[in-house]
Parts: C-alpha cells; structure tokens; sequence
C-alpha cells in the first residue's frame, strides 16, 4: 500500500544533545529497515539552558538533515556524540534489516530566537500555553509549552501532497522496542511505525492516537519509590542467604511489569497493585558470581533518582496492529500523533509546569472526541539514563550536590500534577469543557482532590518510610557475608548513599513535603484559574491558528461517548 501520510516528527529537548543524537539515530536506523514511501521531517524544539547544548543539538540536526551514511562511526559526530549501538535483528520477518536506503531525513532545528518570533504577535492571554516572548530567560519553559509553540510552527507549514501526521516524543526515547531474551534484554527494530501508523489513520476515524513506552517507565520517582523498596529488600533478604562465590543464581525469565506495576499508587488509576515483589534480573554475562551482581545491583542503585526502576521494566508484546486498538483516555506525551485537527488540543495548564500533562489532556480529548481518540500497541523504547554515567543529562526538579539527591522540584510538580489530573477526571465526568462549571464548584472539586490525594501520599509516604527503615536495619545487620567482605567497601558505600537519599527524599520531614506545604495555597489557586479560564484560552488558541469554531463553542464538537 503506497503511503497516504507524510510525517513530522516533533522532538522537544533540553540540554540532551547525546540523547537527542541517540534518538535520531535510531530513527535513521529505521527508515533504513522500513523504508517509508513519504516525506519524514523531524523538528527539534530546543529548549535548552546552557549554550553547549544548543550548539550540540544544532550539530545533531545538521548531521542527520543530510543523506544517510552507511555505518556511521564515533569520527563522524565530531567526538562529541557517540550513536547508540543498534543491536538486534527484531522479531521475525518484521525485524529483518531490509536493503537500500530512503531519501534523507529532512531535519529543522528551531531555536529560541526562532521560536520567540513565532509567539511575538499572539495576545498576552495565551502566555500561560506558550510562554513569554519578552521573557528574559526563554529556556526550561517546560516540555508542555515547548510542544504547545511546535503547533504554531506546524501550522504556517505549506501544504504537502499528502495529509501530515505530526508524531510528538522526548527525546530520551528510541524508535525499537524492548523485548525479553534467554540473555537478558535486547532492543530491536521489531516495529515498523511509520507504515503503522500510516494504516491505522487511513482505515479507522482516528483523529488523536497514543502509544506508550517500554523499558524504564514513564513516571516520576518520587511515586515509584515503595514498588522499589520492596524489590531491593527481596534482593537482600535472598543474597543474604547465598554464597558469594557461587554461581549467579539471579537469571531465568523476567516477570514482565504489566501497566502501573511499578507506581505506589496504581489503585487511583483503577490497577490492581503488584501483590508481591518483583525479583532482580542479573544483567551480567559470562561466569560470575553473587558477590559479582551484587555489586553490579549496587551499582545502579542511584539510577532510580533518575527515573530507572532495575526490577520492574517493560517488555513489547506483538499482537495484531488492528485489534489492538483501543480507545484511550491518556496521553503519552512522549508518543502521541495528531491531525492536523488534532493540533486545536494544546497541551493544558502548560504555564503551571506539571507534571500529569498528557493524562490531564488525555482527559479532555475523550471528553470531546470519543472513540477518534485511541491507543495502539506501538511503544518506544524508553531510556532514562546515558549509560556511561547511569544519569540522565538533564532531568528538571533532580538536583545532585555533596548533600545527595534531592527530589523535591519534581515530587511537588508530581503531587500538584496529580491533583490537577483526578480533578480534570471528575470535571470532565460532569461535562467539561462542553458545559463550563461555575468557580464555586471548580474550588470545590480542587479542595475535595487535594484532600484526598493528601491523604493518599501521606500513607504512601508511611509506608515508604518504614520500609527504607526495614532496608537500612537488613542492609546493617551483622553476620551477612557482604559487610565482612572488604571487595564490597564500593558497594556497600553505594546502598548507603541510596539509604540516605530514600531519607532524605522520603521521610516524614523530606524537603519535598516542606515544599508542597509552602505552595499549596498557591498551587491551587493557580489551578482553579487555569481551569476557569481553559474555555478563553481555547477561544483565543483557535483565532490564533486559524482554526474554525465548532458549534455550540468551545468544546463541543463532535462528542461521542466511549
């Protein structure tokens, strides 16, 4: 079937030019084993703060907006970027490397300067959706406003011979999977996107599309911390009873984590929580022993702060591409594909800078479209860290001093994110935004949410409290065999750090509560009248884009119920 879509792909991103260059990649890697019959350009939205990075990023770009190069080396990036190694030949006939190369990737990179120009002329009322063009500062605006300014650019594009999809991603993502081996992991290019994607919004009304991530899971830390907790003390407990020099007994199948398996809170989105810990998959090879992956566990302990959880990952499960369409009420705002309508659902509240945006705006697009809204089994493969640091290279709301890590800029934007989402979840069950509720009952429904998800986090964060209580006192109890060992000094050095940080971040008095408690009258302000005020700037986004309105007003168009 000759291609019907042309595709633009829409990478915001941060000081993450190893990461970007990573992504685009595997993205050349892709069109090189699928070659696609349309026209793919990719847009990079930088939103970086340091120079460096926006001269790397602007390098990556050009490197890749030319035709592919057969096998690319290390030489080739100028020493600055390194390409991922591309291992795997996929699942079956879908995975074979096919000949012959596509024409190259035409790639934009559109800086601060440009994208001040874009918002210059837009009325100050749509600041909250798309920043500040007389900011001072014009970096870490935040990924939701850096997408919402990537539509303004995507609609002065010129027409194309075929419709354009607009596929919008982060740029710690690659465009292969993660699958489980006999060995361990492996990442292959099992799936063919763009062609995919091309027949799901050919033969079906699709108009918003999501897919998820596999491997490292989408959510923050600071709500994944007790699911953690609990496998690092199963890992113990079981080591504790183990020779150090016997053969690694940590191997065999993995228990895949199904959806939510690795949030403290799964229950609130209507998941059943993980009934019992998750066991750690050794990730060495060759001959080696407990003491071994003992300190290889250790090691990648301080990944979590990153957003990594090593016990409970997800694995790609193929299935047919049709029957597995199913109507949706979250975005993955890292694996999301519009129309050209679909660009009239900015990414809400983006000036509050949450986190929860793509659930909260997932809220209103089924609210408003039905069934045009679904997901697909098309998953990214998902990674949070570089692995020659075990960090990511930018992660906003993590800081790293002497002291250690500490969460609180994310954890707050997490709690507030959520608060936002569960209040989205009852306004929109009432009618929003088709029937606009009165002030009273948005301050209403806000208050009787955060009480409630108060109420959540508190007992979560008991919870969580006690167990690293139980870690400390099981990693520090005498007669197990690692604290007599002197080859585990760096190891036994690295779960007290991890300890330490769990404390710091997780106690009673963690600075993350202080800080919650020192915004919240503010933070809830600002959501009532982001949410009063979603109706005007609806209004004003679609004058801006041109955009018809719908009958009825904002909001009301095309309502089918799933």
């Amino acid at each position: 079937m000759m291609a019907v879509h042309d595709f633009v792909i829409v990478i915001p991103v941060a000081d993450r030019p190893r990461q970007l260059a990573d992504c685009l990649e595997s993205l050349r890697e892709l069109c090189s084993r699928y070659p696609y019959e349309g026209e793919v350009t990719v847009v990079i939205v930088d939103d970086s703060g340091e120079e460096g990075s926006v001269e790397k990023n602007r390098e990556v770009a050009g490197f890749f907006n030319r035709p592919p190069l057969p096998n690319p080396s290390p030489t080739e990036w100028g020493g600055a970027f390194h390409p991922s190694p591309l291992g795997g030949e996929g699942l079956g006939e879908r995975g074979t490397k096919k000949t012959g190369l596509t024409s190259k990737l035409s790639v934009h990179h559109l800086d601060q300067p440009q994208q001040r120009a874009l918002i210059a002329s837009l009325p100050d009322s749509l600041q909250t959706i798309v920043g500040d063009a007389n900011a001072a500062a014009f970096h870490h605006k935040g990924a939701s406003i850096t997408r919402n300014i990537a539509y303004l650019w995507l609609k002065q594009l010129p027409p194309s011979k075929r419709e354009r999809l607009f596929w919008f991603l982060d740029s710690d993502q690659e465009f292969r999977v993660n699958v489980e081996t006999a060995e361990g992991e492996d990442q292959p290019y099992a799936v063919d996107y763009l062609h995919d994607l091309d027949r799901i919004f050919t033969e079906t009304p699709t108009r918003v599309l999501t897919g998820k991530v596999v491997g490292d899971p989408p959510v923050s830390p600071a709500v994944m911390a007790g699911t953690f907790l609990d496998d690092v003390l199963a890992f113990l407990a079981e080591m504790a009873a183990l020779s150090p020099s016997a053969a690694c007994t940590f191997h065999g199948p993995a228990r895949p984590a199904d959806d939510a398996a690795y949030h403290d809170m799964a229950e609130l989105f209507g998941f059943k929580p993980a009934d019992a810990a998750y066991r750690y998959r050794c990730h060495l090879h060759g001959d080696h022993d407990h003491r071994t992956c003992f300190a290889d566990f250790a090691g990648r302990l301080k990944r979590f702060f990153d957003g990594e959880h090593p016990t409970r990952r997800g694995y790609y499960q193929p299935d047919d591409l049709m029957a597995g369409i199913k109507p949706a009420r979250t975005i993955y705002t890292g694996n999301y594909v519009v129309t050209e309508a679909g660009l009239d659902w900015f990414v809400p509240f983006a000036g509050l800078k949450l986190r929860m945006a793509g659930p909260t705006l997932g809220r209103i697009v089924r609210a408003e479209i039905g069934d045009a809204f679904v997901s697909a089994n098309l998953p990214m493969l998902h990674k949070r860290t570089v692995a020659e640091t075990g960090q990511s290279e930018y992660r906003p709301g993590v800081e790293r001093a002497d002291a250690g890590v500490d969460l609180s800029g994310e954890f707050e934007r997490q709690y507030f994110g959520d608060v936002m989402l569960f209040t989205m979840e009852k306004l929109t069950g009432q009618g929003f935004p088709a029937t606009p509720p009165n002030p009273a009952r948005i301050a209403a429904t806000v208050e009787a949410v955060e009480v409630g998800m108060r109420e959540s986090y508190r007992t979560k964060q008991t919870r969580t409290a006690a167990k690293i209580e139980r870690l400390a006192a099981l990693f520090d109890a005498p007669g197990h065999w690692w604290g007599a060992d002197e080859q585990q000094a760096e190891a036994g050095a690295a779960f007290r750090r991890f300890i330490a940080d769990m404390r710091r971040n997780f106690a009673a008095d963690a600075p993350a509560w202080r800080l919650i408690e020192a915004n919240r009258a503010g933070r809830l302000a600002a959501i009532r009248a982001a949410i009063a005020g979603y109706r005007t700037d609806r209004a004003a986004w679609r004058a801006a884009l041109k955009l018809p309105s719908p009958p009825g007003g904002a909001g009301s168009e095309n309502r089918r119920e799933t």
